[in-house]
């Protein structure tokens, strides 16, 4: 038997998708007046404070029980790889690769903690369905962003940002896989503290590598507290309430209709036109998640589900 699924969780990932799928445009609008290590510490710092402070209404409690040293290294774990390590190694990586690559090697995430939840999370057993499932979803991506994401950019770092881009897809997979495997804790405090840990490791990285703390107009301000607030304070709070209740490859689910709303925010608000291949790319996307999620969509839609 899988994780118990409910509506609220589709709901949530759902929301966890168009959000995360409208942040490359603000991203980009705020990128023309910071640079990326210091635009990502804005976003994690930023998102620590707000989070904080609803934390901070409920006592700052987090583990239920006390904590072994084991759970706190967990802990740290998962504020790395969630936060920091994606964060920066996605803004230095996409300087150097085709601008698709990046896209692709998010889908890939849900590939990547199919193996890993198979062998470290009770009752996420890998198994074909699955796996076709998750494949299928991963190819409607790739047919959505094009088969020119894997062209070479000529670019001689290239092949590290690639590297940096398919590490930063790793971090997002072991940080859910651990964060699933943490005791009983406060969600909200548990969001808190990755983007606390996150922002320890990124602002004194953004000094080293970028020096001081930029000036910023108002706009780039407003647009920075815009990404910290919604898509890193607000979504990072829906992730958490997601792995833990639906897990890690429920919560993967994610990954595959970022890019999609992606274009469909591009073409709403920048004119972009609509590719071609939109249409297949949504049938093979819903045809990998009705086939990964069979067993959930079918409970969850069964007569006996809904009496209860």
């Amino acid at each position: 038997m899988g994780p118990n699924v409910r509506p609220v969780d589709w709901l949530m990932i759902f929301l966890l998708g168009m959000t995360w799928g409208g942040t490359f445009l603000v991203q980009s609008l705020a990128l023309r007046g910071i640079s990326p290590f210091w635009l990502a510490s804005a976003r994690i710092g930023f998102a620590a404070l707000f989070l904080a402070g609803i934390w901070s209404l409920r006592g700052f409690r987090l583990f239920e029980v006390r904590p072994s040293l084991r759970d706190i290294l967990k802990l740290l774990l998962v504020g790395i790889c969630s936060t920091a390590l994606p964060f920066m190694l996605l803004s230095w990586g996409q300087q150097y690769v085709a601008s698709g690559f990046a896209g692709v090697s998010m889908a890939a995430v849900g590939l990547l903690v199919l193996p890993l939840a198979h062998f470290l999370v009770p009752h996420e057993r890998l198994n074909l369905r699955k796996f076709l499932g998750f494949l299928i979803g991963f190819f409607g991506v790739v047919v959505l962003i094009g088969f020119q994401a894997f062209e070479s950019s000529g670019n001689p770092l290239e092949t590290a940002g690639r590297i940096a881009c398919l590490t930063a897809s790793a971090g997002y997979a072991i940080s859910s896989v651990t964060m699933r495997n943490l005791p009983k804790v406060d969600p909200i405090g548990l969001a808190a503290m990755t983007m606390l840990i996150g922002t320890c490791v990124v602002v004194p990285t953004a000094f080293v590598v970028e020096g001081p703390v930029p000036k910023t107009d108002a706009t780039t301000l407003g647009l920075l507290l815009l990404l910290a607030l919604v898509p890193t304070a607000g979504a990072n709070l829906l992730r958490v309430l997601v792995i833990r209740s639906a897990g890690p490859g429920f919560m993967s689910l994610t990954a595959y209709q970022v890019p999609v709303w992606a274009v469909i925010f591009g073409s709403v608000f920048l004119n972009e036109p609509l590719p071609a291949s939109l249409v297949i790319a949504l049938a093979l996307i819903l045809s990998g998640v009705a086939i990964s999620q069979w067993g959930t969509l079918r409970r969850m839609f069964s007569p006996t589900s809904r009496r209860s």
